[in-house]
C-alpha cells in the first residue's frame, strides 16, 4: 500500500528554462521523507543523490553518486589543474617555494647556531645575523637578475666563469703552498680550504662556477645547435673547460665537483644528446671521481700526504658501515650522530629550537648536516613539508624549460633545476646514509654566505625565465601594471611572436564580416566540424 503526493512544480529550473512539467502523482513508500518533499531526486543514506536513469544496485536499491560533503577527487584535480593553467603559475609557483624555502633556512640557521654563538660570541643571534645579511644581499642578486633579459644572461657567461676559473686558480695554488711552507696567506689573500679570504671579503670561488657552468654551457650549446651530433663539435670547448673546471673545484671539494657533472648532464641531456655520448662521458667521469679520490692520499682537499684517505674512508664506510661502538672520531661518528638526531625527532620532533645534537654532538650541524637538527627538531612533517617544496621547485624549473621558446632559456632553465635539486638530493642522502658524504650544504637551508647569495641568484635568473614564458608574457603585455610597480618590481618581457598556424581566437559577427560586406560563411562537413584537407603539395611545402 502506497501514498500519493502531488508533486510540486520548481518553477523555472527545468532543463528548458522554462517551467517543470508535471506528468502525475509521485508515488512514496511509506517513511521515505525525500518524497514529501516534492523534489526532482531522491537522495540516499550516506547523503548522495539519485541520479535519474543510474542503474540500480544488487538487491534492487538504486545507486547514487557520491555528492554530499566527503573529498571530490576529481573536482580537486580540476581545480590543481586550472591554477596550473594560469599563465603566471610558473612564475608564482617558484617564487613561493624559493621564499618557504629560505625562511625555513633561516628559522633552522638561528636553532641551530645559536648555542654556538652563545658560547663563542655571548650572543645567540651573531652567527644568524650574518646569515640574514647575507639573505638580503640574495634577496637583492634576485631583483637584479629577474629583470635581466636572456641576452644579458648570455654575455655574462663567459665573464662570470673566467672569474670563478682565476679565483679557483688562486685558492689551489695557496693551498699547495701552504702544504709546502706552512703559510696560506699571501699578503692580503688568505687560503681556507674552500673559501678565498680577500681582506674583509670571504668567498668560495665553487659557488661562483656553478652559476658560471649554467650560463657559459647554456650559450655554448644553444649556439651549436644540432651540430652537437658531432664528436667534435660536442668536444669544443665545451670538454676541455669542462674539464679544467672539475680538476680546479674537485681537488679541494669532491661534492660541488658532482654537482657541476649534474650541472653538465642536465645541459647535454636538455639538448637532446645521444645515448651513446652520455656512455663515453659517464666513463670519463668515474675515472675522474676515482682519481680524485686517490688524490686525497697526497693531500688533496683536508687529506694529508702519508695519513688515512678520508675520502676513500667515506666510500668504504657507506658501502660496508661498521657496528655503533666500532665508529671513531674520524671514521663514522658524524653518519652515527645524524641518525640519532633522526631517530630522535620521531614523527613530530621535539620542538623547534629543542635539539640535543646541535649541542656539539653533530659535527658542522649549522652547514651540511643541518637536515639531521630539521628531523630532530620538527620531526618527519617537518622533512616532508622540506622534501615537498623541493619537489615543487624541480617541477617549476623544468616547467619553465618546457614553456620558453627561446633554447638558451631552455638549456640554462633545465642546467640551474638539475643543480638546485641535484644538490639538494645528495646533501640529504648523505645526512641519511642512502648516498655517501661529500660535504655539500643544502640549498637555502645550510649556513653559508657565497652558497645563498649565488642560489637566490639562480632563482632570479629562472623567474626572469618564467615572466618570459609565451601566455605569461601576452598576459603582462594584455594588463600592464603601473609605470612605478615595473620600475621597482621588473620590467615587462619581450611580447613573443605571433601564433603561426595556431588556433585563432573567436571573431564576431562584424568581424567575420568581409570586406564587401557578405559574412564568410565557414565550411564545415556534414557533422558541423572543420573540413578536413587533402594533403597537397610536396613534403616540403607541407612543412613550411
Amino acid at each position: 500500500m502506497t501514498d500519493e503526493a502531488p508533486r510540486r512544480p520548481t518553477g523555472d529550473g527545468g532543463p528548458d528554462g522554462g517551467r517543470a512539467q508535471t506528468s502525475g502523482p509521485v508515488r512514496v513508500r511509506p517513511g521515505d521523507r525525500t518524497g514529501a518533499r516534492g523534489t526532482d531526486d531522491t537522495r540516499g543514506a550516506g547523503g548522495g543523490r539519485i541520479a535519474e536513469g543510474d542503474p540500480p544496485r544488487a538487491g534492487g536499491q538504486p545507486a547514487y553518486r557520491a555528492t554530499g560533503p566527503g573529498l571530490d577527487l576529481a573536482g580537486g584535480l580540476a581545480a590543481l589543474r586550472g591554477l596550473l593553467a594560469r599563465p603566471l603559475a610558473s612564475y608564482y609557483l617558484l617564487v613561493s617555494s624559493a621564499g618557504l624555502l629560505l625562511l625555513i633556512g633561516l628559522t633552522m640557521v638561528f636553532s641551530a647556531t645559536s648555542v654556538r654563538s652563545s658560547a663563542t660570541d655571548g650572543n645567540p643571534f651573531a652567527m644568524f645575523a650574518k646569515q640574514a645579511l647575507f639573505a638580503l644581499f640574495g634577496l637583492v642578486a634576485f631583483w637584479i637578475c629577474q629583470r635581466l633579459p636572456a641576452r644579458t644572461f648570455r654575455a655574462l657567461g663567459l665573464p662570470t666563469l673566467g672569474v670563478a676559473v682565476v679565483l679557483l686558480v688562486v685558492l689551489d695554488v695557496l693551498h699547495l703552498w701552504g702544504k709546502i711552507t706552512g703559510n696560506f696567506a699571501i699578503g692580503p689573500i688568505e687560503a681556507q680550504l674552500l673559501w678565498l679570504v680577500i681582506g674583509p671579503v670571504q668567498v668560495q670561488p665553487s659557488e661562483l662556477a656553478k652559476l658560471g657552468l649554467v650560463l657559459w654551457g647554456a650559450d655554448v650549446v644553444a649556439r651549436k645547435g644540432a651540430a652537437l651530433a658531432w664528436w667534435r663539435e660536442l668536444a669544443t670547448p665545451l670538454l676541455p673547460a669542462v674539464g679544467l673546471l672539475f680538476v680546479l673545484v674537485g681537488y679541494n671539494d669532491l661534492g660541488t665537483m658532482l654537482c657541476l657533472l649534474a650541472v653538465v648532464v642536465g645541459l647535454l641531456w636538455a639538448a637532446g644528446v645521444r645515448k651513446r655520448f652520455f656512455a663515453a662521458l659517464s666513463v670519463l667521469g668515474l675515472i675522474g671521481v676515482g682519481l680524485l679520490v686517490a688524490a686525497a692520499s697526497i693531500g688533496a682537499g683536508s687529506g694529508e700526504s702519508g695519513e688515512r684517505n678520508y675520502r676513500l674512508t667515506r666510500l668504504t664506510m657507506f658501502i660496508d658501515p661498521p657496528p655503533p661502538e666500532e665508529c671513531g672520531l674520524d671514521g663514522c661518528y658524524q653518519y652515527l650522530q645524524a641518525r640519532y638526531a633522526i631517530d630522535n625527532g620521531g614523527w613530530f620532533g621535539v620542538g623547534l629550537g629543542k635539539s640535543v645534537l646541535k649541542w656539539d654532538w653533530l659535527p658542522a650541524a649549522h652547514n651540511d648536516f643541518i637536515f639531521a637538527i630539521v628531523a630532530e627538531e620538527l620531526g618527519v612533517v617537518g622533512c616532508a613539508v622540506v622534501l615537498t617544496l623541493f619537489a615543487v621547485l624541480a617541477y617549476t624549473g623544468l616547467r619553465i624549460a618546457r614553456r620558453v621558446a627561446d633554447p638558451f632559456r631552455r638549456l640554462a632553465a633545465t642546467a640551474a633545476t638539475t643543480w638546485l635539486v641535484g644538490q639538494a638530493v645528495i646533501n640529504i642522502g648523505g645526512v641519511v646514509g642512502l648516498l655517501p658524504i661529500t660535504g655539500l650544504p643544502l640549498p637555502f637551508i645550510s649556513d653559508g654566505g657565497s652558497a645563498l647569495v649565488v642560489t637566490l641568484a639562480a632563482v632570479g635568473m629562472l623567474a626572469s625565465f618564467a615572466r618570459a614564458e609565451p601566455e605569461a608574457a601576452r598576459a603582462l603585455h594584455a594588463r600592464p601594471a603601473p609605470r612605478w610597480v615595473r620600475l621597482l618590481w621588473a620590467p615587462l618581457p619581450p611580447l613573443p611572436p605571433a601564433r603561426r598556424g595556431g588556433v585563432q581566437p573567436a571573431r564576431s559577427g562584424r568581424e567575420n564580416a568581409s570586406p564587401t560586406g557578405r559574412r564568410r560563411e565557414t565550411r564545415a562537413g556534414p557533422t558541423g566540424g572543420r573540413v578536413r584537407r587533402g594533403r597537397t603539395g610536396t613534403a616540403g611545402e607541407r612543412r613550411r
